[in-house]
């Protein structure tokens, strides 16, 4: 019988220059899901769950530095008791960085003890794999710094039981092997596959940004995603519209006040999404630096609504999809096949709006009918430019017939203004439902805008409309399919409900815009939109409208980044 010929290990060489070293905590995620690791380490994604805050809170302790580790010579020589707390050590040999909870031993021999919050898993070698290599990691960042470690030991908060790991050759082969695996996944520029009906996901603090059941869904069709993508947000923006009002923070509370220092309203920051300022209002220095550090954008906007821009801390750190999506704004093919699909998904949820809300009694049976000849003629569009012509010829026919899917409203007072209208107009918008429309439109903008930015986009890029100075392309793209459902529809409610009144606009100057008043009611409306829950066509599970508009900013990721053969639009039941 021959001999078994050994494996030769053939470690990256040293690192140099910029390139970063390898957290060790990634080594963790790696071993346990390659595909998390890339996107916590490679394109910068993170999101909090209820584990990952609780893990923070049982950290507190540990992650205060105290005691000193010293050199491993001097600590030879004298034979000191080492007990130090959160220690940094790195290895340009190892490509290597850590945080270590904490070291104990006597002269250079050493152990790392890694804290964990839950409990001790029952399991054959008692510590799960991810644990395992992370704390042999730790080891060898020791004997890279000249101390003997032979072990180390996991404690677990939650059972408060301390576990022993002896670092033998099978566990420091496995670490070698993840350390070497992450960096070539990393190099290589390829997000990992999503697993497939994993028990890991339900849990995962990345499970809405990675999408694994939805990828695999528009994939192959078999498996109905499970309803991970829907968490309830508590954080809602907060609107400010107050002549002269000051913005500040006071502890973990937005405060509003007036000129005389009077409080208008208050916030607590774990509870706002995005701060909307409109007009004239002053934001202190300390309250933009905290809101620009908790990644909380504040959109600015005129008086009457006009969408300014926005301001956000450093912007997220997903390089790769900022470079797809300027790759692909480069490729005429895809800009058509992108665009094609947003304007024919807007054809259709328009005429779903005019079936669900037209008022006369006989049904606009040849408007439907025309509706859907034209959105076919939008999924064989040959240009941009025959796009752009069809998506004009659907809008005249649907805002033609816009004033059928109001209620007539009664105008006992003949100086106010009626909602009569008969066709679309703007800058200025010369009566109120023009007025509606267009500051919904506003709105609607302005919450792509911010979404697309917090998912890691450049708003300012698009496919169908094309780049022009302060005009945010992207978000009027992807706007375009829900400008019926979430812009449209609102303006249809506040009417048919009595929520606006003829009272609430004001005109000058051929122009006719919201007072304060009606356009706090307005604000208000499309508000409630964007948190009403539906059930979605594809995937079956609801989901608001808000985080929605997250969910169709991601597949559009996954579709740019090639995970996705085709970018799912939504259209509406």
């Amino acid at each position: 019988m021959e001999p078994k010929q050994a494996e030769l290990e053939l470690p990256f060489p040293e690192l140099g220059g910029d390139q970063p070293l390898i957290p060790v905590r990634m080594l963790n995620e790696h071993v346990y899901c390659p595909r998390l690791a890339y996107l916590e380490w490679v394109q910068g994604e993170w999101a909090d769950s209820v584990d990952t805050v609780d893990g923070r809170h049982k950290h507190q302790r540990v992650d205060k530095p105290s005691g000193d580790l010293p050199d491993a010579d001097i600590a030879a020589e004298g034979q000191a008791e080492i007990h130090a707390r959160s220690v940094t050590l790195s290895s340009n040999t190892l490509g290597l960085i850590a945080k270590l909870d904490l070291i104990e031993g006597e002269g250079n021999v050493v152990i790392p003890v890694d804290y964990k919050r839950g409990k001790r898993p029952h399991t054959a070698r008692g510590i799960y794999d991810p644990e395992r290599v992370q704390l042999c990691a730790q080891g060898l960042l020791l004997r890279e710094h000249g101390y003997i470690c032979e072990e180390g030991a996991i404690y677990y908060v939650a059972s408060k039981e301390r576990v022993s790991v002896a670092f033998d050759e099978d566990l420091l082969a496995l670490t070698r092997n993840a350390i070497a695996e992450l960096r070539a996944m990393a190099a290589g520029g390829r997000i990992p596959e999503p697993l497939m009906d994993s028990p890991k996901c339900p849990r995962c603090s990345l499970v809405t940004i990675c999408l694994p059941d939805e990828v695999q869904f528009l994939r192959r069709a078999e498996l109905s995603p499970r309803p991970l993508a829907v968490p309830h947000h508590e954080a809602l923006p907060l609107y400010i519209q107050h002549y002269s009002a000051k913005l500040s923070k006071k502890g973990e509370t937005l405060e509003v006040t007036d000129k005389e220092g009077r409080i208008l309203a208050t916030a607590r920051l774990g509870e706002v999404s995005q701060v909307v300022i409109q007009g004239n209002v002053y934001v202190t220095t300390p309250c933009l630096q905290e809101l620009m550090q908790r990644d909380i954008p504040v959109s600015w906007h005129s008086y009457s609504g006009f969408f300014f821009g926005h301001t956000q801390g450093n912007g997220h750190k997903n390089v790769e999809l900022r470079t797809a999506q300027y790759r692909a704004s480069f490729n005429e093919s895809t800009c058509l096949r992108i665009a094609r699909g947003l304007v024919a998904a807007k054809i259709a949820n328009s005429r779903t709006q005019i079936r669900r809300n037209w008022k006369p009694d006989e049904k606009p049976e040849r408007l439907l009918t025309d509706l859907k000849r034209i959105r076919q003629q939008a999924e064989r569009a040959e240009n941009l430019e025959m796009l752009l012509g069809i998506e004009g010829h659907a809008a005249a026919l649907y805002f033609g017939h816009f004033q059928k899917t109001l209620k007539p409203v009664a105008i006992e007072d003949e100086s106010l203004l009626a909602f009569d209208f008969t066709q679309r107009n703007r800058r200025p918008p010369s009566d109120p439902v023009n007025a509606m429309l267009s500051f919904a439109y506003t709105m609607l903008a302005r919450t792509w805008t911010t979404t697309l930015s917090a998912v890691g986009f450049d708003a300012f890029r698009g496919f169908y409309h094309q780049p022009r100075y302060g005009r945010p392309a992207l978000a009027l793209d992807m706007m375009e399919p829900f400008r019926p459902l979430l812009a449209d529809s609102v303006v249809m409610q506040v009417i048919n409900n009595g929520e606006i009144h003829p009272s609430d606009f004001v005109s000058a100057a051929g122009s006719v815009n919201l007072d304060a008043s009606g356009r706090k009611r307005f604000i208000a409306a499309f508000e409630r939109r964007l948190s009403q829950e539906i059930t979605h066509p594809l995937f079956g599970y609801r989901l608001s409208y808000r985080r929605l508009l997250e969910l169709q900013a991601r597949l559009l990721g996954r579709f740019l980044l090639g995970e996705l053969d085709d970018y799912p639009n939504f259209t509406t039941r």
